[in-house]
């Protein structure tokens, strides 16, 4: 018999990635709240990497944590190994990746929502939810439970009618062997959402033990090591190494020898799959002229002897798996302790929710992580932040928070998502930015953090190292434009071992640092003045010294495409009655509702021409408001 269990202002259906920013975001912001999980033991779950960031999602982190989320204080807590990936590269592509202890972060996060003022966490599975007459929102639970909330956040992530396929077996299934939410589905059907079928998968772990490592690469952590966190001043030593092998010739012959066992090739499998993390059948397929593939082998824990295979994930029969992995260098005994799989599960058409992450047709409503066909622990984590955010500055009457694609990439992950949609898992990538030397993962603090002291999830004590950070900045800028250095031996020596024009007159410390064969530590010795500051200030310094030209260039675009941001639309515009546009565009335009003219300069079909319709159509509502 279905009974009255509470309510609250905000639920959460799901505590991965994206429920656990939700939940905390809500929470802090002072809304009773409360988080459903399938089951308590699988908080902040890590099912596919044990790591956190990466390319372009290490920036995420740091962008969460710029706003006050949980993601990168729990990484630092956590992790294992910290490498900052692509140095050789330009700046606008470092990324912050953590190895991290799979268990230690999921206990940590669990612990961390059990301690959160206004927030309680719930072992149950949502079966239904239903809209009352008065707009909040019914949630019943599979033992008849029912809650009341004035908004819901949906982060199931891949549990939503989640089914797993290893060669010929399936079987209905979460994640990591977990029960699914097979009845969910059905209930946001009823509604008239629209879902579709999407799929990944995962690698298997294999005991340490059994691994020869004597031929492997290794691969160390950074030393010193860089946290994601702001707030973390003291970060602890690497503690483990990780190793790279690769797949060969035999590799190849075995998986395509059984490549019609796959579920994915024998057509058993109909969600579409992530295009820019493929399965190994996949890749062997796909580049065919590729004579090897690298995998990387990564301990998931201290506590543990699993070894997780990055780059190998399949859906092939166990057999054949054991076949393969068998066939690489240092596995060739390896024995496997979870057979790789893929999982298929229902997610949400993204274009249908507001920047905000709201539902345009279903008020209070809101999603967030792989729930929005995304892929990604950060992605997840990013979206269930501004998901939370949201949901509670809407019930508190206050302006929502809507992040321009130009100021973050959690801002550009939520603009293609809501504008673009996505036929694949969506996965951020540095490349999917216009903006990239300006949203540098060094700089989001200084971009993110007033956002999130305004929004109120910053804390006086971050507001004010915050503030002195800053004052240090622009005190340390000063002081390099003014010191002017003799042109000394010893200056010029510099120079000469950098391969750069002596100088014969002073010279400003700002000037030689413009030059790109010159940094901070090659000055250092006729510097004398530098004060002891955070390494963090003299790298942010010198890369916008460097590159003062093309950030200038893109400041300028991003002040043009903020002018088309400002152009807003009205929600019930029909697209159908504007003369001059393209059919194409009309469609688009009709099925997206984008909120202002920069979105719908950004949809695919929509073309400039029919922009500038877009533009003339709304003067002429500003000359006749009464239409």
């Amino acid at each position: 018999m279905k009974f009255e269990a509470g309510s609250f202002e905000v639920a959460v259906i799901g505590a991965g990635h994206a429920g656990i920013e939700a939940g905390l975001a809500a929470a802090r912001l002072g809304c009773k709240t409360a988080v459903f999980t399938i089951n308590m033991d699988a908080v902040g779950n890590c099912p596919c990497n044990p790591s956190i960031g990466g390319t372009a999602k290490g920036h995420l982190v740091r962008e969460i944590d710029a706003l006050g989320g949980e993601m990168g204080k729990a990484a630092d807590a956590c992790f294992l190994q910290m490498r900052m990936l692509n140095r050789g590269k330009g700046p606008a592509v470092h990324s912050l990746r953590a190895q991290i202890d799979r268990r230690a972060y999921s206990t940590r996060m669990k612990h961390t929502l059990e301690l959160q003022e206004n927030l309680e966490l719930h072992q149950a599975e949502i079966t239904d939810l239903t809209r009352n007459d008065d707009g909040s929102w019914l949630l019943t639970t599979r033992l008849e439970a029912q809650y009341r909330a004035k908004a819901v956040i949906l982060a199931t992530g891949t549990y939503l009618g989640g089914k797993i396929y290893v060669g010929d077996v399936s079987y209905e299934s979460g994640p990591d062997g977990m029960f699914p939410s097979k009845f969910l589905p059905d209930a946001l059907e009823k509604l008239g959402m629209s879902i579709r079928r999407f799929k990944t998968g995962t690698p298997a772990r294999v005991l340490k033990s059994s691994i020869d490592f004597t031929d492997l690469e290794e691969q160390c952590g950074d030393d010193p090591v860089v946290p994601f966190s702001y707030d973390t001043e003291h970060p602890t030593e690497n503690k483990v190494k990780c190793h790279v092998s690769w797949t060969n010739a035999r590799t190849k012959q075995i998986i395509l020898d059984n490549i019609h066992r796959s579920p994915m090739y024998s057509g058993k499998i109909e969600g579409i799959g992530p295009r820019y993390c493929p399965s190994l059948e996949d890749k062997i397929v796909r580049f065919a002229d590729k004579e090897r593939h690298q995998l990387f082998i990564e301990p998931c824990g201290l506590d543990t002897e699993e070894m997780y295979l990055q780059g190998m994930s399949s859906s092939l029969p166990e057999d054949v798996q054991i076949a393969f992995y068998h066939s690489i260098k240092g596995l060739e005994h390896c024995v496997v302790m979870r057979p790789a799989y893929a999982i298929e599960y229902y997610c949400a058409d993204p274009i249908q929710m507001y920047s905000t992450l709201e539902f345009r047709d279903f008020a209070g409503l809101y999603g967030a992580g792989q729930f929005n066909g995304s892929s990604g622990y950060e992605e997840a984590a990013a979206q269930g932040l501004v998901a939370g955010i949201n949901a509670a500055l809407k019930i508190q009457g206050r302006p929502p928070l809507i992040l321009e694609r130009s100021g973050s990439y959690i801002g550009t992950l939520i603009d293609d998502l809501v504008t673009k949609g996505c036929n694949d898992p969506y996965r951020m990538m540095t490349s999917r930015s216009e903006y990239r030397l300006i949203l540098r993962q060094d700089n989001a603090d200084t971009r993110l953090t007033p956002i999130g002291r305004e929004i109120g999830l910053i804390s006086d004590a971050r507001w004010e190292k915050f503030t002195a950070k800053q004052a240090q900045m622009q005190k340390e800028r000063e002081r390099i434009a003014g010191t002017v250095l003799s042109p000394t031996e010893a200056l010029n020596q510099i120079l000469r071992e950098h391969h750069t024009t002596e100088v014969a007159n002073g010279t400003r410390l700002i000037d030689l640092l413009k030059r790109p064969e010159l940094s901070y530590e090659a000055l250092t010795p006729v510097d004398t003045g530098r004060p002891a500051l955070n390494p963090n200030i003299f790298e942010q310094i010198e890369i916008e010294v460097k590159y003062d030209g093309y950030i200038q260039r893109q400041l300028l675009i991003i002040e043009r495409v903020r002018k088309l941001e400002k152009k807003l639309l009205p929600k019930d515009t029909d697209y159908s009655k504007i003369e001059g546009l393209r059919l194409e565009a009309r469609e688009k335009l009709s099925k997206v509702r984008p909120e202002n003219i920069g979105q719908a300069s950004r949809i695919s079909g929509v073309s400039p021409a029919d922009i500038s319709v877009l533009i003339i159509y709304l003067s002429t509502l500003k000359k006749n408001p009464e239409e």
